[in-house]
């Protein structure tokens, strides 16, 4: 082998470009030319391709987000799409690709693999959905951003005596708003993955005042069926009834763009490195995921199009310890 690429793919997330300059730096190693695919998939279709040297990925590892850019590629999708993407690949002379990104990406580097190309995946997305690997690449960051929100807004629900809804990502996972939920002392958690009803939460926030707490914090996922929206839209239309006002933070793409902490770019060099090691011992059609503490692979087969059940028995434990 003596040329591999490098691509980012989906939602970024914090740790992408360690994942980056470990795939770079360790292909070096190997005597390998590396290439970066600027804009994913798109980048991959449209043949945006550029040289990458050690001195290129100097300086990225403490940023947010990725150089090599994200973008949507719906045309990736047809079999069209894939083959000139594999022509553009095989005019540069690349022999393997690494994909770093979430679910949609991994089946984008599955759709690959099955048509013959050398392809690993690294599991990177803040949801931590993917099968494969039990944290991925962006979690941990993600999920202190949103702790450290919840954390300044119930210093402000103290102050004011007031409930405070707070939503954070999770369009169809609900990991984030469960973990920032429970490390955040939340009285209510709402996620996709369980059917809410708005009068149970203004209930439950109600009896938070009256067992004598000082405020009332309500952590919602995006993708709930009662969103943030949803739930202040009711608080306002039965606010008499109510008795209460409730503000609403939704924090958005702000987890999205923090630094990488320290478990983030440990884990995305670890998972880089795992990716050029398996490529140079001739093993591809794999994604690299952090199983048990160890740099695992999993075949792309089995990971790609399925995702991580959520622990529901930690929204019981959440209920049970907010009182």
């Amino acid at each position: 082998m003596k040329r591999i690429a490098v691509l980012t793919s989906g939602g970024d997330a914090p740790g992408m470009n360690a994942a980056i300059r470990a795939v770079v730096r360790g292909g070096l190693e190997q005597g390998w030319e590396v290439f970066g695919v600027r804009q994913g998939y798109a980048g991959l279709m449209g043949g945006d391709f550029v040289s990458l040297s050690a001195r290129d990925v100097g300086g990225i590892i403490q940023q947010g987000g990725t150089v090599l850019g994200s973008a949507r590629a719906p045309e990736f999708k047809t079999e069209e799409g894939r083959k000139q993407a594999l022509a553009n690949l095989e005019a540069r002379g690349v022999e393997a690709l690494v994909v770093i990104g979430g679910g949609g990406s991994q089946s984008g580097a599955y759709a690959l693999s099955r048509m013959g190309f050398p392809v690993v995946g690294v599991a990177s997305t803040i949801d931590n959905d993917l099968y494969g690997s039990e944290t991925t690449i962006g979690v941990d960051t993600a999920l202190n951003i949103a702790l450290e929100a919840i954390d300044r807004l119930k210093v402000t629900a103290s102050s004011h005596h007031r409930a405070f809804l707070v939503e954070v990502m999770g369009r169809d996972c609900g990991y984030l708003a469960l973990m920032a939920g429970i490390a955040g002392g939340a009285e209510v958690i709402v996620l996709p993955e369980v059917e809410s009803d708005p009068e149970e939460v203004i209930e439950t926030l109600k009896a938070a005042y009256r067992r004598g707490k000082a405020h009332a914090i309500a952590v919602v996922a995006e993708g709930a069926t009662n969103n943030a929206n949803e739930l202040m839209l009711y608080a306002q239309e039965n606010q008499k009834r109510i008795g209460f006002d409730l503000r609403v933070t939704i924090l958005g793409h702000v987890q999205r763009g923090g630094m990488p902490g320290a478990f983030d770019r440990l884990l995305a060099t670890r998972l880089g490195v795992g990716a050029v090691e398996r490529l140079a011992g001739g093993e591809h059609g794999v994604l690299m995921g952090l199983i048990r503490g160890e740099i695992l692979a999993t075949p792309l087969d089995e990971a790609a199009g399925r995702k991580k059940p959520l622990d529901l028995g930690l929204l019981e434990m959440a209920r049970v310890l907010a009182k």
